[in-house]
């Protein structure tokens, strides 16, 4: 008989990039997956696309900026003086920084990514380019260099099908995802909110047949966390 922690994983990720529980969400999955893995068990993530603001301008703007506007100079400032998102989990995180813009090409290049097998490094690189470099992840030179550092051809997308991350997104809509990140396990096991990696390591230890459509619930504060959409 097979140990459950040698099957064979698939789970679906759905984050945005300017969504900071994302990142600390995904920082802690990717990790419980990599104690998977040294199991020899396998995990195949399947990325799907979501944009809490699919309306922001590509341009980029501060993201103090939208905070000020949409919630306050008070909030704003605190954001930006808060030093201490993320580094539990080792992550250099700079809201003050942060530009915030529309995140359609960014995850097109996920998906580019994904053709190459390297769309896990390429969502942790697109994370830390936002976070903590204070980039703008829609300007065209600044992802074919975040890609260039990955090891991402650019491009080499289907470009006769400008549609395609747009199906994509109404897919996701249309499979129930309505907050982000959302982590879909092949035993139905869903998580959403900001997950401990040891609730995504004990996911990934269920047989695929011990839990099915088995759904944790994000708390109240994950829920306004993830609303927002800014953060």
């Amino acid at each position: 008989m097979t140990d459950h922690s040698e099957q064979a994983r698939t789970v679906d990720v759905v984050v945005d990039f300017v969504c900071v529980y994302c990142y600390l969400a995904f920082t802690r999955f990717r990790r419980a997956a990599q104690r998977y893995r040294d199991r020899g068990g396998t995990v195949r993530v399947r990325f799907r696309p979501f944009q809490l603001r699919p309306d922001a301008s590509p341009d980029g703007e501060p993201v103090f900026a939208v905070h000020a506007r949409e919630r306050g100079e008070a909030f704003a400032r605190r954001v930006a003086a808060d030093t201490t998102i993320g580094t539990a989990d080792g992550l250099d995180i700079r809201l003050g920084g942060a530009v915030f813009t529309n995140t359609a090409d960014a995850h097109r290049l996920v998906a580019t990514a994904a053709e190459q097998g390297l769309a896990e490094e390429m969502v942790q690189r697109l994370f830390r380019a936002y976070f903590a470099d204070g980039v703008n992840i829609a300007d065209a030179h600044v992802l074919d260099r975040l890609a260039a550092e990955v090891g991402v051809t650019p491009g080499t997308g289907d470009p006769g099908d400008p549609d395609a991350l747009h199906r994509a997104l109404a897919e996701v809509r249309a499979s129930g995802v309505r907050t982000v990140p959302s982590f879909r396990f092949d035993d139905g096991t869903v998580l959403e909110g900001e997950r401990t990696e040891d609730e995504f390591a004990a996911a990934l230890s269920r047989t695929t047949s011990s839990a099915r459509h088995r759904r944790a619930e994000p708390t109240s504060s994950q829920n306004r966390a993830t609303s927002s959409g800014v953060l």
